[in-house]
């Protein structure tokens, strides 16, 4: 650079000035988008949709008065049986107290990446 002229050196001066701008916001817009991304995701894999399903189930095997005690423990065994095959989630369903007016019931939910835990009373 010492054999050009003033005005070439700014000129080539700036030119290094405006590459390195153009590189640091690359990689700010290369990080935006992988943060965005990952958020994303971590909504995506929050299993809402199969956690209502074992709060419904549980809630009508509960809401069933024919059937005994037993009965019900079987069936929420059932359902445990059904979303390990179908889901591959864990799910515990456990009476854990309650009175004449209303049942109270343990669910715990965990499919890996979630971990669910709710007493529901019914």
């Amino acid at each position: 650079m010492e054999k050009l002229n003033d005005e070439a050196q700014w000129i080539v001066l700036m030119g290094f000035m405006v590459a390195a701008a153009f590189f640091f916001l690359a990689l700010v817009i290369n990080q935006s988008t992988l943060v965005g991304q990952t958020t994303a995701e971590s909504v995506l894999e929050f299993p809402k949709e199969d956690i209502r399903d074992v709060k419904s189930e549980v809630a009508a095997v509960v809401a069933t008065a024919s059937i005994s005690d037993a009965e019900k423990e079987k069936l929420w065994k059932d359902i445990e049986a059904l979303y390990i095959a179908r889901k591959n989630a864990v799910v515990d369903i456990e009476k854990t107290g309650g009175s004449a007016t209303h049942t109270e019931v343990k669910i715990h939910f965990n499919n890996g990446v979630t971990t669910y835990d709710e007493t529901a009373y019914y």
